[in-house]
């Protein structure tokens, strides 16, 4: 769950970041397998949604817009969910398609980019999240989105468990299988978003940035090195081939790597090679600015 709260200038196109933060709250927890949010998900929300209205009550936001995405939209108890946000926060949760999902993390990821001469149109914005991944093709404007349902959580949750525990590390059958399964989903995308015609990739999220972070060695999280890196196709191969073999305890030793994050950034990171494999890329651009920043300014 992610918080951005800037003032935003239509008219010089500028935006001011005044907080920008990020809580692990894993709302789709066994979503896939039940169908419904877990209680103890939901806690880990209303907590967090507890931490942001402070902040926005703090720096005066005179408009807030919460957008809830994957998890909520398979969620047969989504209304508790719901009920819980305008409790805190006052404002009702708007549960968004995967089309629109797609459209306002275009906007994040490349309104910035726009005019760069080393950045060749149309761009493939991917963001890969929990439970569902959003391609979306543009050029100035959306021409195509597509929102499937792989994302790191529902990967690791489907097909790296044994006894309620993901593997340490995953077996190769495991893997493979992972594999198969985005694979099939990569050839949904394609029914309807020319994933190929694309001539730069960016990479949106939590598996994306961390990838980064691993590549360039990174001593701790750091955003403004993250923000527009470069990563290339061998290394992102290599990093995922590493992040597949290694135990819970190795991942969590990487210094860049958030702790909600260990045990799902294997599936986050291969479902990135996929993508990077299938659509022939020779690099994925990384973003910070994404969705939050599409949000924005939709409401400026």
């Amino acid at each position: 769950m992610r918080l951005l709260v800037a003032d935003v200038n239509p008219s010089t196109g500028e935006l001011l970041e005044l907080d920008r933060r990020m809580t692990i709250v894993r709302l789709g927890q066994d979503v896939d397998r039940t169908g419904r949010l877990a209680p103890e998900a939901l806690e880990r929300t209303f907590a967090a949604c507890r931490e942001y209205a402070d902040v926005i009550r703090e720096l005066g936001a005179p408009k807030v817009r919460f957008v809830a995405t994957s998890a909520s939209r398979d969620a047969e108890n989504r209304d508790e969910f719901v009920r819980g946000v305008v409790d805190i926060l006052g404002v009702e949760p708007e549960v968004i398609t995967g089309g629109r999902e797609a459209e306002l993390s275009f906007t994040g990821a490349t309104k910035e980019l726009k005019g760069r001469a080393d950045l060749a149109r149309p761009y493939l914005v991917v963001d890969i999240g929990g439970g569902s991944t959003e391609f979306v093709v543009g050029d100035e404007h959306v021409q195509a989105a597509r929102s499937v349902d792989i994302g790191c959580v529902r990967m690791t949750e489907r097909h790296l468990l044994r006894d309620g525990k993901v593997s340490d590390p995953p077996t190769e059958e495991q893997v493979a299988a992972m594999r198969a399964d985005i694979e099939a989903a990569l050839d949904l995308a394609e029914e309807t978003v020319p994933l190929r015609e694309a001539r730069t990739l960016v990479g949106l999220a939590g598996s994306v940035t961390t990838v980064s972070a691993i590549a360039q060695d990174l001593p701790e999280y750091d955003s403004e090195a993250i923000h527009h890196s470069r990563i290339p196709l061998d290394r992102v191969r290599e990093i995922t081939s590493g992040l597949l073999r290694s135990t819970h305890a190795e991942r969590a030793a990487i210094p860049s790597m958030h702790p909600g994050r260990v045990d799902v950034i294997g599936a986050g990171a291969l479902i990135l090679l996929a993508i990077m494999e299938r659509i022939g890329a020779e690099e994925v651009v990384v973003s910070e600015h994404d969705i939050l920043d599409g949000i924005a300014w939709s409401v400026s």
